[in-house]
This record gives structure tokens, sequence and C-alpha cells, in this order.
């Protein structure tokens, strides 16, 4: 056991949390999430989620959040991460490729003014970039989290909430951090 390396890593996640704390861009770029979630949600719209391995399990987690409940008990919120029927996953991929499973969801369910929370550290998902790009056109709203730089998902997401690091998981535990802080403040203004 490396006590250096343990603590070494617990000081790393904290530092890059106090750039967030820091980036009062970041926190601007939040509360729009917030603001364009709460509306998605007060007139009946849905929130989707998608991402690739720890980002799908995050993805879920946030998704589980809304539709569960947080702190409160209170209605359910319609929001579902994409991948959690992995006999549409398997058969999509098998059948066209897997860079369509997200973008054929969309596509079925997909309404204008719904959310589409894509979770990509590089921002280079080809599955996901495609989902991004069918909730463009059935114009729903497209938030990005990535890490540093944003990848393809920079120039099409409405909000990018970009984690300033390349350590892919220091960008997904900042990921949950700020996927709660939007599921606290969204439950807080919805069921005061």
């Amino acid at each position: 056991m490396d006590t250096i390396s343990i603590k070494k890593q617990i000081k790393d996640s904290i530092d890059l949390k106090n750039q967030l704390f820091q980036d009062d861009i970041l926190v601007g770029k939040i509360e729009n999430v917030i603001n364009i979630v709460v509306t998605a949600f007060k007139e009946d719209k849905k929130v989707l989620f998608c991402g690739n391995g720890g980002s799908a399990a995050d993805a879920q987690h946030l998704a589980a959040e809304f539709s569960g409940r947080y702190y409160h008990d209170r209605d359910p919120l319609y929001s579902e991460a994409l991948h959690v029927n992995t006999s549409y996953i398997t058969a999509v991929a098998n059948d066209y490729s897997f860079d369509k499973i997200y973008s054929r969801l969309i596509k079925a369910m997909g309404n204008e003014g719904d959310v589409l929370i894509v979770l990509s550290t590089s921002g280079n998902s080809q599955n996901v970039i495609e989902a991004a790009k069918e909730a463009i056109c059935k114009k729903m709203h497209v938030i990005s989290f990535t890490g540093l730089g944003g990848g393809k998902l920079k120039n099409i997401s409405d909000i990018m909430i970009e984690i300033p690091s390349k350590d892919t998981p220091r960008i997904q535990e900042c990921h949950m951090l700020i996927g709660h802080i939007i599921c606290q403040q969204v439950e807080e203004i919805l069921f005061k």
C-alpha cells in the first residue's frame, strides 16, 4: 500500500474541484443547465442521458436521481439513461453499428423541448456525437459534460460543462459532483 499515492489522488481531486469552485463562468453554465432542466420538467418534457463505460454508469445514476428521488419524497420526473435496454443496444450495434445505439432512440423518443445530457470525458465518442446531432434535429436541448477541450461535442452543444482536466477518473468525479448539484437544485425548485 502506498499512502503517498493515495493522498496524491485525493489532493488531485480536491485541487480540480477548487478550480471548478473558482470558475464563475462554469458556475453560470451550471445555473443555465438547471434552468433548462426545470423548464423542461415544468412543460412535461423529459431529460435523457447517455455515455459509455463509467460515463454510462454516471448517466444512469443521474437519471435515477430524477426519476426516483434525490433528497425529498416527491413525484417522479421523466428521466432515463438510453443504454439500459441491453437487448436493444446489442441488436442495434449488431444490425447497424455501435455508433447508432443512442441516435436511433433519440429519433424514436425525442421531442422538441426535451433535454439530452451527454457524458464523454473526451468529447469524441461517436455514438454520443450521433445522439447529439439527432437531438439537434429534434429541437432538443443538448448539454455536454466533457473533459478539457470538449472534443467534437464542443461545436454541437447548447451548453458544454468542460472539466479542465484530461484525467478520466477526476473528470468523472467532477461530472458526478455537478450532476448532483443539478439534481438537488432542480428538485428544490420544483418541489419546494
